[in-house]
């Protein structure tokens, strides 16, 4: 039995328009669509010119409601400034998305904006279930035609679909999966909101290999052919498998929490001595997972690697003095402190936990090897392989070979250095612990996947003087007033990384506390102790 003959509804499919002036109501009997003569509700619109007004734009969102209640996917569509695109949608709404039956209720206008909500229900295999939302569409001038149309994007079928992106029904290719953390506690979309596109990928990967059995659903179809579907609704409940992951529900709980107080916000938690992921989690409009897959320049929390770099190789020292001046040239560029300050007399120990941007650009010419910085990451922290297999989509980092002026805007993290604080929060660890351990979500054993190496553990002396380095920041430089509530062994270091185009830094703070290292970022957050700080501090108290 084909998937149209699954779906197919005894008795026909209806649709109806309530609500709003002139807005009748609709029924279609049968499977078939409209003879594209659209009836009634065609706009007898002429062809014009300036802005549309109130009365155009009512005028045809009416009659592209109409068409689409009485399932004319034709005349619907020739009222949309794409018609391909628009006559799949709508066509594909009732036959491949399975909706047996939608009230659309039009809004009050706003100007050429009219709003609507649709009471909708879905039927797959004699399940049905109810659908509920609210979407809304803009009309504009035709380029061509002049005449007003329906400005045509995904969003107007459902207001979570985006560019190429489809809705579909059925039975999915990958079963369910109960995801539980380290402990054997559920991990759920609706307790942990921004584990969804964790959970939606771990679903996509481990699902037919778990051994569970598929139900039916509502989902949105993805563009990207290895991005995981994005189920909106269960018609039947499968037979999920279990998948035990490396997180830890009541990190993550707390994770959750801290990033919900800033807009644009991520953080993530490692164990040191294993890599471990304990949380992850984002608070952003997009939905992406900025913390795993972010790449924007971590700022001074680089400073770490930098430091790791220059004692490796002789040229700084914990207790050997460096020259902290209020500004340092490299490259033709002139590089500066935050407000200018200088340390006069300070050792490298202060100009790092003060972050003193001038003490390192001013190693470059000491050090006298191209990519040394680039060289200590991969080798040491194991940062831009690009081979970290966490179980899910995530970026390594990315530390370029540069020279002159870039290479001093890398020292301090900027440049075209990119990470996540999936990536900071790992090198922390690798400097807590003095050896690298790539990131992990769920076992290896899983699936066999081989794991990211470091060419070398770091050398005990540098390890000692970089967590010394860590923990006088985390007491008395700039992260003490954010580590301020973190107890125990604890060390950490701030950053704010500017961005071309935007009016703040982003913050990000990476700290450690025991044998767990967190680091979060916000973007436009500012400095980073007063954002990012108080998301990592949030998480360590609950590890």
């Amino acid at each position: 039995m084909n998937g149209a003959a699954k779906g197919a509804i005894v008795g026909g499919v209806f649709l109806a328009m309530v609500g709003g002036a002139g807005y009748g109501v609709y029924a279609l009997v049968g499977d078939g669509g409209g003879d594209g003569k659209n009836g009634d509700t065609a706009v007898k619109a002429e062809k014009g010119s300036g802005p549309v007004t109130d009365k155009e734009a009512a005028q045809t969102a009416k009659a592209f409601l109409d068409a689409w209640a009485a399932g004319d996917a034709r005349a619907a569509a020739e009222l949309t400034n794409n018609v391909q695109a628009a006559q799949s949608a709508v066509a594909d709404y009732r036959a491949k998305a399975y909706v047996s039956k939608a009230v659309i209720t039009p809004g009050t206008q706003t100007g050429t904006t009219i709003p609507f909500g649709v009471a909708a229900e879905v039927t797959y295999e004699g399940a049905t279930k109810p659908l509920a939302y609210e979407s809304k569409l803009t009309v504009v001038r035709g380029l061509t035609s002049g005449k007003p149309l329906v400005d045509w994007q995904p969003s107007v079928i459902h207001p979570q679909l985006q560019k190429d992106e489809k809705l579909r029904a059925g039975a999915p290719a990958a079963p369910p999966v109960k995801a539980v953390d380290r402990n054997g506690e559920e991990l759920s979309a609706e307790k942990y909101p921004s584990l969804r596109p964790v959970l939606d990928q771990l679903r996509q990967t481990y699902g037919g290999k778990a051994g569970g059995k598929a139900g039916a659903e509502l989902w949105i179809e993805p563009a990207a052919q290895d991005a995981p579907k994005r189920t909106l609704l269960t018609l039947v409940e499968g037979e999920p498998s279990t998948l035990k992951t490396y997180l830890d529900a009541k990190v993550q709980a707390a994770a959750e929490k801290a990033v919900a107080k800033y807009p644009e916000s991520s953080v993530v938690a490692v164990q040191t001595g294993n890599g471990h992921i304990l949380a992850v989690a984002n608070n952003r409009k997009d939905g992406f997972n900025a913390a795993m897959e972010g790449r924007r320049a971590p700022g001074s929390t680089m400073k770490v690697v930098t430091a790791a770099m220059l004692i490796d190789r002789g040229k700084a020292a914990a207790d050997k003095p460096s020259e902290c001046t209020k500004d340092a040239s490299w490259g033709g560029r002139s590089f500066h402190n935050l407000n200018h300050f200088e340390l006069p007399g300070a050792n490298f120990a202060t100009s790092f936990a003060k972050s003193c941007n001038t003490a390192f650009i001013k190693q470059i010419d000491d050090v006298n090897e191209d990519g040394a910085l680039a060289k200590e990451a991969r080798e040491v922290f194991g940062l831009g392989l690009d081979n970290w297999k966490t179980g899910i989509r995530s970026t390594d980092g990315e530390v370029p070979v540069a020279a002159g002026a870039e290479a001093a805007a890398e020292y301090i993290g900027q440049g075209r250095i990119t990470m996540n604080p999936l990536n900071v929060a790992s090198f922390t660890a690798t400097a807590r612990s003095g050896a690298f351990h790539q990131p992990l979500l769920v076992s290896p054993e899983l699936d066999g996947r081989p794991i990211a190496q470091a060419a070398r553990q770091m050398k005990p002396s540098v390890q000692q003087q970089l967590v010394r380095m860590m923990k006088l920041t985390a007491t008395s430089g700039t992260a003490a007033q954010a580590m301020s509530s973190v107890g125990g062994d604890k060390g950490a270091k701030t950053g704010s990384a500017e961005v071309d185009g935007a009016g703040s830094p982003d913050s990000w703070f990476t700290g450690y506390s025991g044998d767990v290292a967190a680091a979060a970022m916000v973007e436009a957050g500012g400095h980073g102790g007063d954002a990012a700080g108080p998301l990592v501090a949030a998480v360590l108290n609950a590890s």
